[in-house]
């Protein structure tokens, strides 16, 4: 990339999406990384049984790390494109597990996992931007769940790498777990430089010519005179001068209207944390200990959530772009807010104190009844993680990557992946701590988050499905519809695309006249 190498270039956009999304696996790696190994004995035992505060810096260095990369991806990708800036990324990938891997204490696991955040936050950002500017509208959201998909089965294949590996003896259990982390990461290098830039881009930094060629290629088999493309280029052109007009610098994300969609991508980013299924994500491993699982059915329990996690997001994958964002994100809430309290009114209503900790664990203090008490607690986890699989996993991606304009994509998406990651961060201090302290009580908040959010989604959040990305500007804009009354579809795209086969059969028909007038 720079090297002067004429590399040949994928166009298919699904498996340019396949690639581009190694850099989600990359994160699930990391996730599940420490969900297998936090309560095998040979982590317990080399880290000094972490729990509570030290626990919480270790699970959440990622997010911290993450916080970071958000936040310079956006002017990172304006420089050097959303291709290269995932390249860029990967080294401090290269850098964080060798960390890892090398690790003597907790402090320096924690650095190693900063690094890895840095990553994460980069490519967390910029791959749902990348995939939303080559994809068509009414492919978008299949194509960016992709990237969750991946996220998803990195989690999976990691979780069952750290199981096998927990019955290696010693530290060699949790090093080779995490030194598997470089594969992924050497095959997104090895794919990344096959795949096209931005057309979108490409047309922000004046090169016009390649971004009409990519656009064509991957819209029309590079035909660059075929009406979609044409269409779809004179609206880019079309919008890009109107953001040029709309002056720079952090005005751009308030003025016009702006802040409407700057809201939406920031705090869209932030209910999908807030909602706690990503407490059950990283620690169901804890929750299966206070129903009384142990041992090898403990952790198999907890992994299977991950299978059903992928199973769901594929259905999703389906249905996507067939169901409007609104829909699953309000009712996705609201599912998972029934699913939070039926979990911690039974945990608070059938449970026995352990202040010694369950299993010797610090970080479990108390034991939930066993039979119909227990299984129910397991049950609605796992309905949790469907729900939530089937809307606010891949949504809150989709959503984030669709508002923003051409203008401030980059950075815009980098700011909403800035609010998970700091809210991540938060959580991941949080929760620890939180089990000790308050227990069941912490399932009862997240109840409470999630009818709230599915309140602000209704108000605040209108329907982009379907629609082009220059179209959402519409939306958000002063004489936009308000939320609730927007519709998935309607795409004023179709249209254009007809006004520009009529243009152009005018034009044959003026140039057969004229000929035969010679």
């Amino acid at each position: 990339m720079g090297l002067g190498l004429k590399l040949p270039t994928i166009y298919n956009v699904h498996l340019v999406a396949i690639i581009a999304t190694l850099g989600g696996a990359l994160f699930g790696f990391d996730i599940s990384s420490m969900s297998a190994i936090v309560v095998t004995d040979q982590y317990l035992s080399y880290f000094n049984n972490p729990h509570g505060v030290i626990q919480g810096a270790i699970g959440s260095a990622l997010a911290a790390g993450s916080v970071v990369g958000s936040a310079i991806a956006g002017p990172l990708s304006d420089k050097i494109g959303r291709r290269d800036s995932i390249f860029f990324a990967c080294f401090f990938w290269l850098i964080g597990t060798s960390v890892q891997v090398s690790c003597k204490n907790y402090g320096q696991l924690i650095a190693g996992r900063v690094l890895n955040g840095f990553t994460v936050g980069i490519t967390s950002s910029q791959v749902p931007v990348y995939l939303a500017e080559i994809a068509k509208a009414e492919k978008r959201g299949s194509l960016v769940i992709i990237q969750q998909l991946a996220i998803e089965f990195g989690i999976l294949i990691m979780y069952f790498i750290g199981y096998g590996c927990a019955s290696i003896e010693g530290t060699a259990s949790f090093r080779t777990a995490w030194g598997i982390q470089f594969i992924p990461c050497f095959f997104l290098m090895l794919g990344l430089p096959f795949l096209p830039r931005s057309p979108r881009w490409l047309a922000k930094v004046g090169r016009d010519q390649e971004a009409i060629a990519v656009l064509a290629n991957i819209q029309a088999d590079g035909n660059v005179d075929d009406p979609r493309v044409v269409a779809e280029w004179e609206e880019i052109v079309t919008v890009m001068n109107a953001e040029r007009e709309a002056g720079k610098g952090w005005r751009k994300f308030v003025k016009n209207g702006m802040w409407k969609r700057t809201m939406a991508g920031m705090t869209v980013q932030a209910w999908q944390q807030l909602a706690g299924a990503n407490v059950i994500v990283y620690y169901l491993t804890y929750i299966a200990q206070m129903a009384g699982l142990q041992g090898n059915v403990a952790m198999v329990t907890s992994g299977i959530q991950y299978a059903v996690f992928i199973i769901f997001t594929g259905v999703m994958w389906l249905f996507i772009d067939k169901t409007g964002r609104r829909t699953l994100l309000v009712y996705g809430a609201l599912g998972m807010a029934f699913c939070h309290f039926v979990v911690g009114g039974v945990m608070g209503a059938h449970h026995d104190n352990v202040p010694e900790g369950v299993g010797g664990n610090a970080n479990i203090v108390i034991s939930v009844h066993k039979g119909a008490p227990a299984n129910t607690v397991i049950l609605f986890s796992y309905l949790l993680i469907v729900v939530y699989a089937l809307t606010l996993a891949p949504v809150c991606w989709i959503y984030a990557a669709e508002v923003w304009s051409l203008g401030t994509r980059a950075t815009g998406m980098s700011m909403a992946a800035m609010s998970n990651w700091v809210f991540n961060f938060a959580l991941g201090m949080f929760t620890p701590p939180a089990f000790v302290n308050i227990t069941w009580k912490l399932f009862i908040i997240f109840g409470v988050l999630c009818v709230t959010a599915a309140v602000w989604f209704w108000v605040f959040y209108p329907e982009t499905c379907g629609k082009t990305l220059e179209e959402i500007e519409i939306l958000f804009g002063d004489e936009g519809p308000k939320p609730w009354k927007t519709k998935k579809g309607e795409s004023r795209l179709t249209a254009e695309i007809e006004a520009v086969k009529a243009r152009k059969t005018v034009e044959h028909e003026i140039e057969v006249h004229e000929h035969e007038k010679v």
